[in-house]
């Protein structure tokens, strides 16, 4: 006996694109939350391994510090810090979609010292005063010009013992950041990955006997 020819349903040839896969926040108070990310081009949370590295680097506690997630995506790196006790967290984000998910899970996690901003990363962070962030977190769009532009901003608003991670596709050496005034700290690599934890060149260098004194490590 012949089936009867079973048409296809328009929605469902589309329905990828409103997907969602998640990750998970690594540490701190909010530990295991999960964090929605959406299905758009060039959308890459920061891996687990990487952020968990990152977090150590900076040593698990960031109670009081005040943070500037720039381009803030799933918001995976800016309600880590906000985990760990930051007390100031913006995330900013130029997709309105993105935008919505953020302020959702700020309400779930009730994750009040976290300010979602609707805007352009590299415009706040210009009109941010100088010398009063301890992190800004710098994981811009791999294919777009935004590195040098960022790096010499955020070297401006960064206090002097602050910190910056950037997450770039190639390996950013303290040679290719002197013009910004910046000096590498920490260096990992992990597939595709290069993240970096920088400093300015003028800031107070750590001891001797700091376990966070400069070192590269990679990862597969």
């Amino acid at each position: 006996m012949k089936r009867p020819a079973v048409k296809a349903n328009p929605a469902k040839k589309y329905c990828h694109t409103a997907l969602t896969h998640e990750v998970r926040i690594i540490g701190g108070v909010f530990k295991r939350s999960k964090l929605p990310v959406a299905d758009k081009p060039g959308l890459r949370p920061t891996p687990n391994r990487v952020r968990e590295t990152l977090f150590n680097w900076l040593g698990q506690d960031l109670t009081g510090w005040r943070c500037l997630d720039v381009f803030a995506g799933s918001g995976a790196l800016g309600f880590e810090a906000a985990s760990r006790g930051a007390k100031e967290v913006r995330l900013v984000e130029h997709d309105a979609a993105l935008v919505v998910q953020l302020q959702r899970t700020q309400t779930q996690l009730k994750a009040n010292g976290v300010q979602v901003v609707h805007g352009d990363g590299l415009a706040v962070l210009r009109q941010t005063p100088a010398r009063t962030l301890d992190l800004v977190l710098l994981d811009p769009p791999f294919d777009s010009d935004l590195f040098e532009m960022a790096l010499a901003a955020s070297a401006q608003v960064l206090a002097a013992t602050g910190w910056i991670y950037l997450e770039a596709p190639t390996r950013w050496t303290d040679e290719r950041l002197q013009a910004a005034g910046l000096a590498v700290h920490r260096y990992l690599r992990a597939g595709a990955v290069h993240a970096h934890l920088l400093k300015r060149v003028d800031a107070t260098p750590p001891p001797d006997n700091d376990p966070t004194v400069t070192a590269t490590r990679c990862m597969p």
